[in-house]
């Protein structure tokens, strides 16, 4: 297996780490909000972040896909966690979240180790 999900998680890095630099006030704002959604609360951060993985892939928004998955695997989602997300983004998303379900289950697979 490739570590091409690892190397377009560092990409994405640089990328916005470039236009937190360009842009410091809007990113600031936008990182605050993030913290706040996604901090305890109700939810834990785990399944927020398999919401997250589920909505990337019916949006189809590759960077996020990895983003979230690499967020959702840091917080402990299993295999089988993020299988039955991709189901509920299949639901939503029909025949493109399938692509997406698959490369999703991919990236799981190289970034869960």
């Amino acid at each position: 297996m490739t570590d091409q999900y690892s190397k377009n998680v560092k990409a994405l890095d640089l990328r916005v780490g470039a236009l937190a630099k360009a842009t410091p006030k809007v990113m600031g704002a936008y990182g605050q909000m993030v913290q706040s959604v996604m901090s305890e609360g109700a939810m834990d951060v785990k399944t927020k972040e398999l919401m997250a993985l589920a909505i990337s892939v019916a949006i189809r928004c590759d960077d996020c896909l990895v983003f979230h998955m690499r967020a959702a695997v840091k917080h402990g989602a299993s295999e089988n966690e993020v299988i039955e997300s991709l189901g509920v983004a299949v639901e939503l998303g029909g025949g493109p979240s399938v692509v997406y379900s698959a490369r999703a289950l991919e990236a799981y697979k190289e970034l869960a180790g």
